[in-house]
């Protein structure tokens, strides 16, 4: 990843790509324009190096080895680092917690190891199967353990953030989530309020689907009922399978200490019960939440309509600006979940269809541009986009290559993006993200049209990336940065819906 992006910045190089030969590898290569027919004879233990480029190739392949050397002598210089579940046991005896980020392939076989020797598991890889998912869950629950995952993006365990994680204060709200970026948003937006969190559990996403049936989301709510730090829960979740909702409800119910519930889309009763609050947002949810330990404002409803009523002139300003011909949001998003909050408020506000992650969908996209077709929200953390190439709360080359298409459209009104910082994330999104849009902004100008970048941070100021210097960064390069996702989607219907 490294040896490529550096490789991509000169101007002569058009795609490079670094990647081990694997078939699916080599197909993404073909798709790219990157295969060779040398390449095509590589084995999965091989590594494909390939430059498209309008110079000498052989001078950017010899660039590419030598960055290559480069960072092994650098890794071999620091802290020797164990190669396996059983050799980091056996240096590190103490060790309780193992987070397992291989290929897909290899990561059940690794967690099953790790949880054979009582170690509780936070499975960061995704394209694992249905099947090993639930046999690995199963397996923890009898040795009274936690399976966390797989695509479990987040977790923070004693304070400590582990994947994706931001530096969140700590505090009395106990969040379990079978949603990544949703874990994020509610733990960021709680910090915010002067609330912190005591312990935070990623399930994965298809934990509480029908198939699988709510193993460790249930297991962690009881691990928090029993943890004294612990006094609130956050539950969160994208819509959950029916059976398990109501499963997951009568748990609660029987429970000692009060929760705020957002399963995002899902048909819940419109009036909290007495010791569940539902609410319909991650925004919303993380409010409650704070406000159930006294921190915030007790009115949660009413503080987030003052801080939307604070965008009017906003929102004037750029109903003047767009003109009529422009009438469609374009969503482009690193974090599934934040996508998903986004296309639930758009399908309630909007009078017009919500595409969801169009561009999979041939059908939905314009030929002549290659955009998406009407309102659309693509999450670009899909296992379609990140098989073979880094996540895009990474590296954001393939987000800002989408946006370029985006504003070619002259369709397009609002592009709307999420901005992810913390450990684990590109350590300057903001900047980067920021040149990119500040030169769209001037080619569409140029062409008589203005795009609205609305954006929210996910993120506090203790994250190595800072919010403030980040949503900073982003205004000055002409983006309106809003409180919470849910404000920025909620902006974005009231520009388009004049």
């Amino acid at each position: 990843m490294f040896a490529a992006k550096q490789l991509k910045k000169h101007t002569e190089v058009a795609d490079a790509a670094l990647i081990m030969g694997t078939e699916v590898n080599k197909e993404l290569l073909e798709q790219g324009g990157l295969l060779t027919q040398k390449a095509q004879t590589a084995q999965a233990n091989d590594l494909i190096i390939t430059v498209k480029c309008d110079a000498n190739a052989e001078d950017y392949l010899d660039e590419a080895q030598s960055l290559l050397v480069r960072k092994t002598q650098e890794k071999q210089a620091g802290i020797a680092l164990p190669k396996s579940v059983r050799s980091a046991m056996y240096a590190y005896p103490d060790l309780n917690l193992v987070v397992i980020s291989i290929a897909g392939v290899y990561a059940a076989r690794e967690a099953r190891e790790a949880l054979a020797n009582g170690l509780h598991v936070l499975l960061f890889s995704d394209n694992v199967s249905l099947d090993d998912e639930i046999s690995l869950k199963k397996f923890a629950l009898q040795r009274n353990l936690l399976l966390m995952g797989p695509g479990a993006g987040t977790a923070i365990i004693n304070g400590v953030g582990l994947g994706f994680a931001n530096a969140v204060s700590r505090g009395k709200i106990g969040i379990v989530a079978a949603a990544g970026t949703g874990l994020q948003e509610v733990s960021t937006l709680i910090s915010k309020k002067g609330a912190g969190i005591s312990q935070a559990i990623g399930t994965g996403g298809r934990d509480l689907s029908q198939t699988v049936g709510g193993l460790t989301f249930f297991a962690a709510i009881d691990a928090l009922q029993a943890d004294p730090q612990t006094e609130v829960l956050a539950l969160i979740s994208k819509p959950p399978d029916e059976e398990v909702t109501k499963g997951l409800i009568e748990k609660i119910k029987s429970s000692k200490k009060k929760a705020a519930l957002c399963l995002l889309g899902a048909d819940l009763p419109g009036e909290s019960s007495e010791n569940i609050y539902f609410t319909r947002t991650l925004e919303e949810c993380a409010y409650v939440a704070a406000a159930l330990t006294g921190k915030g404002e007790p009115d949660v409803m009413q503080a987030i309509r003052t801080e939307d009523e604070k965008l009017q002139p906003v929102i004037k300003q750029w109903q003047e600006k767009i003109s009529r011909n422009q009438r469609f949001i374009r969503g482009l998003f690193s974090g599934g979940t934040l996508c998903y909050e986004a296309q639930v408020i758009w399908k309630e506000l909007l009078t017009l269809p919500v595409y969801s992650n169009a561009p999979l969908d041939k059908q939905n996209r314009l030929k002549d541009t290659g955009s998406s077709q009407g309102h659309s929200a693509v999450d670009l953390g899909e296992e379609e986009f990140t098989l073979g190439r880094p996540h895009p709360m990474i590296d954001n080359d393939l987000r800002i290559q989408r946006m370029r298409e985006e504003a070619v459209d002259t369709g397009t009104a609002v592009i709307m993006l999420d901005v992810v910082i913390g450990y684990g994330a590109h350590a300057d999104p903001a900047t980067e993200l920021g040149e990119a849009i500040r030169q769209l902004s001037k080619e569409a100008q140029e062409e008589k049209r203005n795009i609205a970048f609305i954006a929210s941070v996910t993120g506090t100021e203790n994250d190595p990336q800072g919010l403030s210097r980040s949503a900073k960064i982003l205004e000055d390069a002409g983006v309106i940065v809003c409180s919470s996702n849910a404000q920025a989607a909620r902006l974005a219907v009231a520009l388009v819906e004049s």
